[in-house]
């Protein structure tokens, strides 16, 4: 097993991978590569739309990928690693930024200000210590992603995923995601259906500062 390095230089990514590499079954939507997120454009350290994840955390989700692969689903990712200038611009939009046009999308029944309280968007984010990752099931057989009951970043107690007011079976399938990250050991967010951070994450006391890109790897 690699040594963890607590404090390593945040600018170094060599203790990273492109997710895809690890995983060749994902499907990749990085949502703050493109304009369909919470503030609607492209966000800030997104040079590609591409995963990059530790090497311990990609370890684990090939593992997962594996397991459910035999069960008839794909990842689907949405965000792994966010560097430290990502969040410095989600807390610079909550704070000063009038602009609420996704508003409607993303948090309809909250104002911005009540997003930082209720822990939908942290001043220091786990996505910057390379081991959390933002994910659903794709379902091979239609094609389609997996009914969980509300989308990727609906900032809604709905998106709690121990929510019981969607249907038995959108329930479930946050369980069967849950259950199966957990198993492989990764830690679920209490607010979030489809945030998990690995639970012996290797650098946990380290916000890194590379770009997300493939190129910034090969440096």
């Amino acid at each position: 097993m690699r040594t963890k390095y607590r404090h390593p230089d945040p600018a170094d990514p060599s203790g990273f991978v492109v997710l895809a590499d690890f995983v060749p079954h994902i499907i990749q939507e990085i949502r703050y590569h493109s304009t369909y997120n919470f503030i609607g454009e492209r966000i800030d350290g997104y040079e590609e739309p591409v995963a990059l994840l530790s090497i311990e955390a990609a370890r684990a989700l090939k593992a997962v990928g594996n397991e459910l692969f035999v069960q008839g689903y794909r990842l689907k990712v949405f965000d792994a690693y966010r560097p430290v200038s990502t969040v410095r611009q989600f807390i610079l939009w909550g704070i000063e930024d009038m602009d609420i046009r996704m508003k409607p999308y993303f948090y309809p029944d909250l104002e911005k200000q009540e997003l930082f309280a209720k822990g939908y968007i942290a001043k220091q984010s786990s996505h910057s210590r390379g081991s959390a990752i933002d994910l659903t099931l794709l379902d091979m057989k239609t094609g389609k992603e997996v009914d969980m009951g509300s989308p990727f970043d609906l900032f809604s107690e709905v998106s709690h995923p121990d929510y019981r007011g969607v249907t038995q079976e959108q329930y479930e399938n946050r369980m069967l995601l849950q259950h199966v990250m957990v198993r492989n050991g990764f830690l679920p967010l209490d607010c979030e259906w489809w945030h998990f951070v690995l639970k012996d994450e290797p650098y946990p006391d380290t916000y890194f500062t590379f770009p997300v890109s493939a190129f910034s790897l090969r440096g």
